[in-house]
């Protein structure tokens, strides 16, 4: 069964944005010409995706005024404390419906193919619980370190150096109801899908740019300009 619905994770302080981040959420940083959050929500509409749930908590009130009026989006106040990641997922589950969702992080910039496609041309139900969208190290614009996940010949994951999570996947939430706090990071659902051997990867074929901190807007721009210019 393919995903239709999408989580938007826009709820987070982008501390490490700042001073940008003063007066607005990170997800409204402009990027381009364009706010962060439009560069995510242009991948789920060409992913012909027509139900996303965007999470907000640090000044959501300037998420909710961006997104008014938006057919198919709906925005998800996480009060009085943020939830994270599988905290957040978990609260928005009764507007994303049932069965596999996509996540999407807000604050990173893509080229080439669309991801969220990817991911959906490679998911196997049958085989996977969840399906990470992984960047090569060599690809992997404004990140440092060594990478999060090996994969092997059949993209099973395991934890250690190799590719880069990118911050767009495809997960089934049952398991989520079986975290009892409130707040939680979906490491925690990636953990049991490890155990299992359910938790894939694939790798992006195009660029990506982490637009983390002020530095990030700078390479996101000049790795869209390439893709422009080709």
């Amino acid at each position: 069964m393919r995903p239709t619905a999408l989580m938007l994770f826009a709820a987070g302080f982008g501390t490490r944005m700042r001073p940008l981040t003063d007066d607005r959420p990170k997800p409204l940083i402009e990027v381009a010409g364009r706010p962060l959050i439009d560069h995510a929500l242009a991948l789920a509409e060409g992913a012909g995706l027509n139900r996303i749930v965007v999470n907000a908590h640090y000044r959501a009130g300037q998420i909710e005024s961006h997104l008014a009026g938006r057919h198919g989006i709906a925005v998800l106040r996480e009060t009085p404390e943020i939830l994270d990641t599988g905290g957040g997922l978990r609260h928005a589950l009764p507007l994303l419906g049932r069965g596999p969702v996509f996540t999407l992080n807000s604050d990173a910039v893509w080229t080439g193919p669309n991801p969220l496609a990817t991911l959906a041309a490679a998911w196997d139900p049958a085989r996977m619980d969840g399906l990470l969208l992984l960047i090569p190290r060599d690809r992997a614009t404004g990140h440092a370190g060594t990478g999060d996940f090996r994969c092997d010949a059949d993209g099973r994951l395991t934890r250690g150096p190799g590719g880069v999570y990118s911050g767009a996947q495809i997960l089934r939430t049952d398991g989520l109801a079986e975290i009892p706090e409130p707040v939680f990071s979906l490491n925690r659902l990636w953990d049991r899908m490890l155990t299992e051997g359910r938790l894939f990867g694939v790798l992006h074929p195009g660029g990506w740019c982490d637009v983390g901190h002020p530095g990030g807007i700078a390479e996101a721009e000049a790795l869209l300009a390439e893709q422009t210019d080709v």
